[in-house]
């Protein structure tokens, strides 16, 4: 599965939610062989990408050229509540 983190300047702040992403799935145990994780910002990403899209909610209505179950939406980049469905995997 493919993961992106994204941003508005596809830095620091996606970067933090990519090192979140990887935590969460460790944390719940899952073979991380089966990920992959990336970071990026967001006028450069494209709905083939990932399968799946990491953005702050405030972000969310400028990814309007992603799929809408492709993004998952942050309330927050660093409360490790937001990353609860890793335990999913």
């Amino acid at each position: 599965m493919k993961i992106y983190a994204v941003c508005q300047s596809g830095l620091g702040t996606s970067f933090m939610v990519q090192m979140n992403i990887e935590s969460a799935l460790e944390a719940a145990g899952v073979d991380m062989s089966n990920f992959q994780v990336d970071h990026s910002d967001s006028g450069s990403i494209s709905g083939d990408m990932a399968d799946y899209f990491f953005a702050e909610k405030t972000l969310v209505p400028a990814l309007n050229n992603l799929a809408e179950e492709k993004i998952v939406p942050l309330d927050s980049i660093i409360d490790a509540d937001d990353f609860h469905w890793a335990n999913g995997y």
